[in-house]
Formats: C-alpha cells, structure tokens, sequence
C-alpha cells in the first residue's frame, strides 16, 4: 500500500492507494467519529461492492444508499434522496457519509455531507479510474444544473481517501478509457516525464496491468494532491486542472448529461485547447498530435460532436466557473508540460479553434 497526504494543514488527509484496501477496517476507523455510516453508492456498483464494504464495517450501524447509476441523476432530485435516507434513519451530527462508487457519486455524497446538519464527515472510497485519479481528490462536491456542468456545490475535503484498485477489474473498457483521459491530463499540464511514461505504458494500462494501473494512480493523485495543498479554492494553480474541461463541459451539457462520459468529453476538449495553444505559437503541431495521439491510443474520442457549432460552444462557455467579469479564461498549454490560465488571447483565435476541421487533422495523423 503506498500512502500519500493532502496537506492542508489540520485538514490534511491520506489517500491510500492499493489493492485489497475494502477488506482492511483499519484504513477506515480512525476517520469515523460515531456509530453510524451511511454509505452512498448507485445500483452498478452496489451490487459488486456494499455487502463487502458492510462487512468490513462490522459493529456500526451502517446505512446503505443506493442511488439510480449515470450523470443524468447528478441533480437535486437525486440528491434529496440521500437526505431522506438519512433523516429517516435518524442519522445524526456524527454520522459518517462514504461515497462508494465514480465521479458521480463521489460529487453527490460529498454535497450532501457538506449540508446535512450543516456537515457531517465525510470518505471517499472511489471504485473507477476517473474518480480515482481525479474527482476524490481535493474536495470539489456538487450536482449539475441544466445551464451548466457542476454548478451548485461546495467545497467539502473528505477525512480520507481509500483507493482499491481491484475494484477497476469490473470497470468497462469505455469508463477506463474516460479514467485516462485525466491521467493525460496531468502530464499535459505539469509533468512531461510522465506524459512519456503513459506513452510506453498505455497497452499496459488499457490492458489492466495492476502494478502499471498503481503506478498511473499514485503519480496522478500526487500531482493533484500537491495542487490542492497549494490552492485548495481553486483561486490560482488549481485552475490548470481543468485543461479541456471547459470546452468539454460544454459538450456534455449541449448533448446532454451522461451521453458523452467526463472524461471523453474532457479528451475531444482537451484537443481543442491543444489546438488552440497551437494557434497561439505556444506549442508547435508536433506537440499538439503528440498530445492527440496519446488520447486516440487511450481509446477516446479527439473530434468535437459533428452537430455542435461555435455559436453552441460559446453559449455554453458562457457560463463556465472560469468566467469573471465577463470575461471567458481558458486553460492552455504554455509549452508541453506547462499550463496557464488565461484570458488574454485573440478572441479570432478562439473562433478559429472552435471552426477548426478535426475531423481533418485525424484523418491526416492516421495517413
């Protein structure tokens, strides 16, 4: 087991990274105050996972949620659920809240400890790539609103992290390819060594190689981790997280929730911002398909849907968390391995981006 800590200060927390982690209560006790737990999952998961993480909670009151599976019930009406369950059980202030599932459910429980009885602890057990990597990390909780991805929240940091990378054994091919999307990710926006170590080692990945998947995990969640200690609210380098993300999230709520997955909305999106770093003269077009390739290899889409205009685009950037005063910033590539949030650009440049033919340059990388 490799154990690594988000420090911030007394709120610091251990993610603990390694396989077999569901079975070992220890991991879990010191970071429960009272007797009860209620443990949040959907009805994917739940079937796979809740009995045994039950039994490794022997001697509390354990309570389990199960929630309807997909990011079209990452809304209030879900969310209510939880609440229910808990006031109906009579959970109180020192009830623990576990998240047992992806992103979605990661996002939902940790909402919902930050307001039941104005907050309550609250651990994250992620059980796919993507939550793993990303979502468990850092505190970001929250459901989306028809206007916009992830836009009613809080940010809520867990008491801990527990990651069982057994558990992406039962993870379909198209949920670990989105998980890779954010491993990327990190090594487009902050370590090139290792955006050369994914690709050596992503047939080994796609493959489910555990010791390559552990390696994949631990260095994804220490470059999160480093960020979030460093600006836990998100009001300088944490930014650089969302490299594609604001394109990609404008994709996901134009086509509506749950038809593209996170992480391969935040692929096609991550493309256009490569793109447009390309324009800029910051990245030159080797790099840019360097970048391309590595997400075609990892089995994800690199092309924006064929239906959504710039018009689309803009109107959904609009309103984007990175918008202040009006103005739309972006996260770029300043040189490969170096991301900058800005909003300091040609705005031709970005209509440019968003006109540009993908679909082209893909068919150009395959000749």
């Amino acid at each position: 087991m490799q154990t690594l800590t988000v420090e911030l200060g007394e709120r610091s927390y251990p993610i603990h990274i390694g396989e077999g982690l569901l079975d070992q209560p220890d991991l879990l006790r010191p970071y429960i105050a009272g007797k009860q737990v209620a443990i949040v999952s959907n009805s994917t998961v739940a079937p796979l996972y809740i009995e045994r993480l039950t039994k490794t909670l022997a001697g509390y009151n354990v309570l389990p949620i199960v929630l309807p599976d997909g990011e079209a019930f990452k809304n209030w009406e879900t969310l209510q659920l939880i609440f229910d369950a808990l006031l109906t059980a009579r959970h109180d202030r020192r009830t623990t809240v576990i998240a047992l599932g992806g992103g979605v459910i990661g996002d939902m429980a940790g909402f919902a400890a930050a307001c039941y009885q104005r907050g309550v602890d609250f651990i994250q057990v992620p059980t796919t790539l993507l939550s793993q990597v990303d979502s468990s990390v850092g505190g970001k909780t929250g459901i989306n609103h028809p206007l916009g991805k992830n836009m009613v929240g809080a940010f809520y940091q867990p008491n801990a992290v527990l990651i069982d990378t057994a558990s992406l054994s039962s993870l379909p091919e198209r949920e670990l390819s989105a998980g890779l999307a954010e491993v990327i990710k990190y090594g487009l926006i902050c370590d090139e060594l290792f955006l050369t170590w994914l690709e050596e080692n992503m047939d080994k990945l796609r493959g489910l190689d555990q010791a390559t998947l552990t390696t994949a995990i631990e260095r994804s969640c220490a470059a999160k981790a480093a960020v979030v200690g460093a600006d836990e609210r998100e009001s300088g380098v944490r930014a650089t997280l969302n490299l594609g993300h604001t394109f990609g999230h404008a994709i996901e709520t134009h086509m509506g929730y749950g038809v593209w997955l996170h992480g391969e909305a935040v692929a096609a999106g991550t493309v256009m911002a490569l793109e447009m770093s390309a324009r800029l003269g910051w990245i030159n077009e080797q790099e840019r398909d360097r970048g391309i390739r590595l997400f075609q290899r990892a089995g994800l889409p690199v092309v924006p849907p064929e239906d959504m205009t710039p018009e689309h685009f803009l109107e959904h950037m609009a309103v984007d968390k990175k918008v202040i005063d009006g103005r739309l910033r972006l996260v770029l590539l300043r040189r490969m391995g170096e991301a900058v949030v800005t909003d300091e650009y040609p705005r031709e440049v970005l209509q440019a981006t968003l006109v540009a033919n993908y679909r082209a340059l893909v068919d150009q990388l395959r000749g």
